[in-house]
């Protein structure tokens, strides 16, 4: 808004206003254009993220399902020692770019395998179990993902919406009614000085002329 202000007089300022339009309007078209993208491409996300989420709660109930019969089975003893010398899970997560907002493109969670020397489940729910929960904490790592890259292109969407909507609401009508006004001034600015000129031509000044018309009187 302050380069307004700055603006020159005459034909150099109304030309500097007019670029300054024509930019905005263009930007204000551009913009517009990745928001459409980035709201197909955030209706997409959300439904993958629901989509993973379902299916990580499908998962993770299963698991308990077979953990509770487990210790019903064997006791909490059991599942101490069945867990024991287990190696934590570790997760691996690619990322991509979508119209400048960079987010996660999948999660890839590797579950260790249970070496030679821990004890083997004390019953087969147990074993159940765990196999349940590795396929749960795959599908956590592929929710985290699609959630975060739903949560970050939402953000983004939110940014270039203020951004149409500042240009669209409050800049480039600022901008037209500065171009409107300069307008104004060099259209009055030319017919004076085309008076001045006629004045001139005929070797009188418009100040000139009203002396003489007084002196007539």
């Amino acid at each position: 808004m302050s380069g307004l202000r700055r603006t020159p007089p005459g034909r150099a300022g109304r030309l500097r206003l007019r670029h300054s339009l024509d930019v905005a309007e263009r930007g204000a078209q551009l913009l517009e254009q990745k928001l459409r993208v980035l709201r197909a491409e955030h209706a997409r996300l959300l439904t993958a993220a629901e989509a993973a989420g379902h299916a990580w709660g499908e998962l993770l109930s299963e698991s308990e399902r077979w953990v509770l019969r487990g210790l019903l089975l064997g006791g909490g003893q059991a599942l101490d020692r069945a867990a024991a010398g287990i190696g934590a899970a570790e997760a691996e997560v690619s990322w991509t770019t979508a119209m400048g907002v960079r987010h996660p493109a999948a999660a890839s969670v590797s579950v260790p395998s249970r070496p030679p020397t821990a004890e083997a489940p004390a019953n087969t729910a147990l074993v159940h179990a765990e196999a349940a929960y590795a396929r749960a904490l795959r599908a956590a790592g592929e929710y985290a993902a699609a959630r975060t890259a739903a949560e970050l292109v939402g953000e983004e969407v939110v940014r270039t919406r203020h951004r149409v909507r500042a240009l669209r609401r409050h800049w480039i009508p600022r901008l037209r009614e500065t171009l409107a006004r300069a307008d104004l001034a060099l259209e009055q600015a030319e017919h004076e000085d085309g008076v001045r000129r006629r004045w001139a031509a005929t070797g009188r000044s418009p100040s000139g002329a009203h002396e003489h018309g007084r002196g007539e009187s």
